[in-house]
């Protein structure tokens, strides 16, 4: 087994990441090449916790926008994240990886209920666990669920997957301009307001000191070259 400086990582994916280029849904071959990436490091021993969000399939926030009430579409959004879960869970499995996914809303046919101590006993047993429905509560983003379930279970770095290779002062897809950042700390992100993940998970993160690492998930090998200890992406953390 390779040495590695993480014993625990929380692998945040956003629903987006599962569509590939189509417009909705799930493209299954963008499915597989993650699954693909998880197995990669499963390998090596790593215990390996995912939050995934939902915003392929419903974006509850863009549905409040557009008039539904808050939290009915906060729900609903949840859901699509279960939807997500499961997918990824067969896709892991399909590959040999032990999976266990856990909702944080109970629906026990499809997931367990959200345990900690249960969790935790999975990723010991080296089985990845899939965290479902964000934090069972509306107007809390997954990125929030993410941070907080990454400190429940004790993981060392949350590995925020995106489009880019980093965080870029301005969104380097629109602007040519935009200079890249190899390391920021947690008040630096809040400061620029760099949407690296949302405030409430940042402020999670720097009160636990919880490093973050932002990187781009279409870069094959990524996960593995981070988990290995090579400097890949944006690191979020305490003081420079």
């Amino acid at each position: 087994m390779a040495l590695s400086p993480y014993k625990r990582i929380m692998l945040k994916l956003s629903g987006e990441a599962l569509m590939g280029d189509q417009q909705y849904g799930i493209d299954l071959a963008v499915l597989d090449k993650i699954a693909s990436e998880i197995k990669d490091i499963y390998g090596l021993g790593i215990e390996i916790a995912v939050v995934i969000g939902g915003g392929n399939i419903f974006r509850g926030l863009a549905a409040s926008a557009q008039g539904m009430e808050r939290a009915s579409a906060d729900y609903m959004g949840m859901l699509a994240t279960v939807l997500n879960a499961l997918a990824l869970q067969n896709a892991l499995e399909n590959r040999g990886v032990v999976t266990r996914v856990q909702s944080a809303i109970e629906m026990r046919e499809l997931a367990e209920p959200y345990i900690r101590r249960k969790a935790v006993r999975h990723l010991e047993k080296k089985r990845v666990v899939i965290f479902a429905a964000g934090t069972g509560n509306p107007y809390f983003t997954t990125d929030t669920a993410a941070a907080l379930r990454a400190m429940e279970i004790g993981a060392e770095v949350i590995m925020k997957a995106t489009k880019v290779d980093g965080v870029y002062s301005a969104d380097p897809l629109k602007d040519p301009t935009a200079t890249k950042f190899d390391r920021l700390t947690y008040i630096e992100v809040l400061q620029k307001d760099l949407r690296v993940m949302d405030a409430t998970a940042i402020s999670l993160c720097m009160d636990n000191n919880l490093p973050i690492i932002v990187f781009d998930l279409n870069t094959a090998g990524n996960i593995n070259r981070i988990v290995r200890g090579e400097s890949v992406g944006t690191l979020v953390a305490g003081r420079q």
